[in-house]
């Protein structure tokens, strides 16, 4: 009876141990399949207290954290229900927030955002801000400014979408943005970055695919909206280094899996008003712009970057369409590198390391 007892006690703890193995795998492959399947379109990052977030295309601001940049949680998204001025400000709106820009400023978090109509510039850019990033953080609170600017198919050429703030060396602050229509324009903001202090009649133009200003938007091609023209080019990023201030900006075509054809191109300036030089020294407001990345055998595009530095270590995070997922967006982050002229450079193989799958932006 004793032999029988131990047996059976023998083989309840055995049971236990196999549960608790298949609780931990279970947990690893739970991980796993997260990894592959967050949604991390138009990515940018910070890090606080140790820990990166990502902010990105989506329901209320896609957000996830990580303490690697390799594993990433969900966390819940910046606005749980749609902001009531964008309801009213872009028809059909319903909580599909684009392309946000994170950074640190005025000794808080400043998240812009863009809400828009997909093919009509119909679209705003607004503004959140929170103490700390940290949600367990009992100051941790999304405060929402509202709408900092807005584009106005017919009046504007130009298209409110696509922001990213900007410090000059003196620290006034800039934001830069775009797409489309007439390309990418930069206005400076107040002291506090929440309102627009240049005449919106006339802002100036950093970077286009068109040859001379007054040109007029060149025609859509293929099926591609009629409204936004053919002058592809969007998602401008501005990062200080070396001395220059760094415009990145990405060409051609996202959000079509096989058919994108989304590129990263870049200029420099000693100024952040401009003008945007490329290698070869011409304007981006006039077509420039050095190519850095594109699409190969293993991605049909790549694109919608951004540029960080952490532990002295420069970074380019940004999204590419999977050759070999059927041109499903995938989260890119790598080391950025600079030549003897100053010039970035992808330090590796644009096919990642770590790459997590992404929902389409639209």
């Amino acid at each position: 009876m004793k032999r029988i007892f131990n047996h059976i006690f023998l083989n309840k703890k055995t049971i236990r141990i196999l549960f608790f193995i298949t609780l931990f795998f279970l947990f690893v492959n739970k991980d796993t399949f997260a990894q592959q399947k967050i949604p991390a379109h138009d990515p940018v990052m910070i890090r606080h207290n140790d820990v990166f977030y990502l902010f990105c295309t989506g329901w209320g601001i896609g957000t996830w954290s990580s303490i690697d940049m390799i594993n990433w949680q969900r966390e819940k998204p910046v606005f749980d229900k749609p902001p009531k001025w964008a309801i009213k400000a872009i028809p059909g709106f319903k909580g599909h927030i684009w392309a946000p820009d994170i950074s640190f400023f005025n000794n808080e978090y400043y998240l812009y955002y863009s809400v828009s109509a997909f093919g009509k510039n119909t679209s705003c850019i607004g503004l959140a801000t929170n103490k700390t990033l940290d949600p367990d953080n009992p100051e941790f609170k999304w405060t929402d400014h509202g709408k900092i600017i807005q584009s106005f198919p017919g009046k504007t050429n130009w298209n409110a979408i696509d922001p990213n703030l900007v410090v000059d060396d003196e620290g006034h602050p800039y934001l830069t943005f775009g797409s489309f229509w007439d390309g990418i324009k930069l206005v400076k903001l107040s002291a506090d970055g929440k309102k627009v202090m240049d005449n919106l009649d006339n802002i100036p133009t950093i970077a286009s695919r068109k040859k001379a200003p007054n040109d007029p938007n060149p025609p859509s091609i293929d099926d591609n909206p009629v409204d936004a023209g053919g002058n592809a080019i969007e998602a401008p990023f501005v990062f200080k280094k070396n001395g220059y201030y760094y415009l990145f900006a990405s060409i051609d075509y996202c959000c079509k899996g096989p058919e994108s054809t989304y590129k990263i191109i870049v200029g420099r300036s000693k100024k952040v008003t401009g003008p945007y030089t490329d290698k070869e020294g011409k304007d981006m407001a006039t077509g420039g712009g050095t190519l850095l990345l594109q699409g190969d055998e293993n991605w049909y595009g790549v694109g919608h970057n951004a540029a960080y530095t952490f532990d002295g270590e420069d970074y380019i995070v940004f999204h590419g369409y999977d050759a070999h997922d059927n041109g499903r967006s995938k989260l890119i982050i790598r080391e950025l590198g600079w030549d003897d002229a100053d010039w970035p450079i992808v330090k590796n193989d644009i096919r990642p390391q770590y790459e997590i799958a992404a929902d389409k932006r639209r």
